[in-house]
């Protein structure tokens, strides 16, 4: 009799990958990135098991938004008070905070529950092409298509 296999928390190798946004749709990148976060590259993928990698994504202020989306495409936030609400189009994101935009998109694509709070903190992103994670030797990941 055949069992599932399940992954372990504690057996999980994990792996620093790093993604170049320069030229690439915010969209395409942000959910190979999620797919990344969440391990389903891996043949040991367990789905309430965090068995993703670590992701490094550079160049954020130079992603591409397809389409009127740089001008039509609005970004909300609240502050909790009456009448707080607060609206930036996506072309004041990205030359303000590319690394906000990209998170934002990538955190839509992840579960939203503590396993989800958990692959949040595994994303980095900055805005140019210098980044801090050289000591974990990250390999360069190509997107699909």
């Amino acid at each position: 009799m055949r069992t599932t296999y399940m992954a372990k928390p504690n057996e999980v190798q994990r792996k620093w990958y790093i993604i170049d946004a320069a030229g690439k749709t915010l969209g395409r990148m942000a959910s190979e990135a999620a797919s990344l976060l969440r391990g389903k590259h891996k043949p040991e993928f367990t789905p309430h098991v965090d068995t993703g990698d670590f992701v490094i994504i550079i160049n954020a202020d130079k992603v591409v938004l397809t389409g009127k989306k740089l001008l039509q495409k609005k970004y909300y936030r609240h502050s909790g008070y009456m009448g707080g609400l607060k609206t930036t189009t996506a072309q004041e994101m990205l030359n303000n905070k590319p690394e906000r935009m990209v998170e934002l998109a990538v955190h839509g694509m992840l579960p939203k529950n503590r396993l989800g709070n958990r692959l949040k903190t595994k994303l980095k992103v900055y805005a140019g092409a210098e980044h801090p994670h050289t000591a974990q030797q990250p390999e360069v990941w190509e997107l699909r298509g």
